[in-house]
């Protein structure tokens, strides 16, 4: 085979591949998602039995919006002007109706407090710090953490101290750039490229970097998909040959 036929072959299944999971995450993500409790005690977290998936990202880049975009529900997660508005672990679980191995629920779906701004006392940062450690570090279930960055602003010091403390404890993470419709499309290829970049020596982070703007809907899919992708569908019900 050319190299030329290579490259086509390889192409035709990414496409094929990056369609199956736009199929599933559209089927899952269908199901519902419930707002189920918010945690500023690890002795108060949920038992570890079933995927689980997180968001985190710098105060106020827009992880409740992407939240209740990917849900399809306008106050899942409730939004705020005010940076360092999410003080707890929230957890939604995602697919109520469904069951796997007797569990509710497909997954849970976890809203981690933003970092970099609060605008409270450096007693109640440090315990939220803390907090967040703590989860990260004590989740066997924990299949990724998805890293919201600002695609205005790209990454900064204190994304990177996060995803430092990834690579160290193994924790598989991927970068999600938001509000990606507030710059050109040049300009937004350039902070793809330099985010690859960035990332391509880390040993936990994912290589796929998902660009979306929850105002515009996009990428929505490719979140949606990439959650699906980390979920026993096969033991949820969901049939491969529809």
């Amino acid at each position: 085979m050319e190299p030329a036929d290579t490259d086509t072959h390889a192409a035709a299944g990414q496409l094929a591949a990056a369609g199956r999971l736009t199929a599933e995450g559209k089927w899952l993500f269908a199901r519902g998602c419930e707002f189920r409790l918010g945690v500023v005690n690890v002795d108060a977290l949920p038992p570890a039995d079933r995927p689980e998936v997180a968001f985190a990202g710098r105060s106020n880049v827009g992880k409740s919006s992407l939240l209740n975009a990917i849900t399809n529900q306008k106050a899942l997660a409730r939004t705020s002007n005010t940076p360092g508005r999410t003080q707890e672990l929230n957890f939604f679980m995602l697919a109520p109706g469904l069951q796997a191995h007797g569990l509710e629920g497909a997954a849970w779906l976890v809203d981690l407090p933003g970092y970099g701004y609060a605008r409270e006392s450096k007693t109640k940062i440090a315990a939220w710090n803390r907090l967040l450690e703590q989860y990260l570090r004590g989740r066997p279930n924990l299949r990724r953490v998805f890293v919201l960055v600002d695609s205005r602003h790209g990454l900064k010091a204190n994304d990177l101290a996060m995803m430092d403390d990834f690579d160290r404890t193994a924790v598989s993470y991927q970068v999600v750039l938001t509000k990606s419709d507030k710059i050109s499309r040049t300009t937004l290829a350039a902070v793809i490229e330099k985010t690859h970049n960035a990332l391509s020596k880390r040993v936990a982070a994912h290589p796929e970097i998902i660009a979306t703007s929850s105002e515009k809907a996009l990428g929505i899919d490719d979140v949606r998909g990439a959650i699906a992708g980390l979920v026993e569908l096969d033991a949820l019900g969901y049939n491969r040959e529809t």
